[in-house]
């Protein structure tokens, strides 16, 4: 029932498949959030200036100043790129993004010589209390270059905080970062071969979740902002 999978969509099934059945089988729309949408206007305001196609950096990523006066430099050289947008099939082969099984975005990609790159991903936002899921966004980037360059020995994953000056840097060699591949691929399928999708009423993914009672309603399993969830329809649906 999905066909294809990302790191984002990985995360959302694991924390409440019914949010997945909503989103992606139903097919019903994300009220996007301020935080959303700020997000999505650094990121392409960071694309166009490294492009070229502005002249002055913006304000939101002058943290990061001298950073993206190197990676414009490194575009206009040819030794980057930009907004890849990566597919690969069920083997783990590079594949049309559109038509492949799993998908992963990577913002830029420097390639500082023949057998070294560094991919680099633009956050918004903190850092604190999403060390476990930025910490595996690196190892899913680190699989995924390697896996598109056989040229490159070692990979280099940054993420670069924009609202806080942060930056978090990991090199890895390739055997180092396919190590990753196997664990990552026994969750990744877990999506493209469930034909259930119960509802995982909590606190914590309930509070943030789109469709849930504090937002979009869609879900009337959720727990409210003050804590109580409604037993009686999560029962009648999934007990």
């Amino acid at each position: 029932m999905i066909r294809s999978v990302s790191y984002s969509k990985l995360i959302d099934f694991e924390q409440c498949k019914y949010r997945v059945k909503l989103k992606h089988i139903d097919k019903i729309p994300e009220e996007k959030s301020e935080a959303a949408d700020r997000g999505t206007k650094i990121h392409l305001a960071a694309e166009n200036y490294v492009r070229g196609k502005i002249k002055q950096l913006p304000q939101e990523l002058r943290k990061f100043a001298t950073e993206f006066e190197a990676l414009r430099a490194r575009y206009k050289a040819k030794q980057a790129s930009l907004e890849g947008e990566w597919g690969f099939n069920h083997a783990w082969e590079p594949c049309d993004y559109k038509h492949a099984w799993l998908r992963v975005k990577a913002d830029a990609v420097i390639h500082l010589d023949t057998t070294s790159a560094v991919v680099v991903d633009f956050k918004t936002g903190k850092s604190f209390g999403n060390e476990i899921k930025h910490g595996e966004q690196v190892q899913l980037y680190a699989i995924a270059t390697l896996l598109r360059h056989p040229e490159l020995a070692d990979i280099t994953v940054e993420l670069w905080y924009l609202d806080v000056d942060q930056l978090v840097t990991r090199t890895m060699t390739r055997a180092q970062a396919l190590r990753h591949l196997q664990p990552f691929e026994k969750r990744l399928v877990q999506v493209t071969k469930a034909t259930e999708f119960p509802a995982n009423p909590n606190i914590f993914s309930c509070k943030w979740c789109a469709y849930g009672p504090n937002k979009g309603g869609q879900c009337t399993f959720g727990v409210t902002s003050t804590g109580s969830v409604n037993l009686s329809n999560y029962r009648k649906r999934f007990g």
